[in-house]
């Protein structure tokens, strides 16, 4: 899978389980470390193990594995997938770390359509 059908299906697996205020920020043309981050925000720790869950399954179902995940057990977890990295938070972890407002410089995707068809199939 592409980069973009790997945030695209994250993005999908994260709407269905309910994540609160997803955002996708392409970053490769800023580094090395990823084409793509996928933020998303769970309201308790079981809803943000539930959600990486959920990303986790889904891709899993396309056959891609991410290569590591980190925070299984805090109110962070982060799926690594090579070009996509999956962020989810607890509200206020995600205040804390402000991914957002460190890459400032990357580009916010348009998940609108991603969002409305998922909502429209449930």
């Amino acid at each position: 899978m592409t980069g973009e059908q790997i945030y695209q299906a994250a993005v999908k697996a994260l709407n269905d389980k309910k994540a609160e205020d997803i955002q996708v920020m392409k970053i490769g043309d800023l580094t090395i470390v990823a084409d793509y981050f996928v933020i998303a925000t769970g309201t308790s720790s079981t809803h943000v193990k539930s959600l990486a869950d959920n990303v986790e399954y889904e891709l899993g179902l396309q056959g891609v594995q991410p290569g590591h995940i980190e925070g299984k057990a805090t109110g962070w977890i982060l799926l690594d997938y090579g070009s996509v990295v999956v962020h989810v938070f607890l509200a206020d972890m995600r205040g804390y770390y402000n991914l957002e407002r460190l890459w400032t410089d990357a580009a916010q995707v348009d998940i609108q359509d991603l969002i409305s068809s998922s909502k429209e199939n449930a």
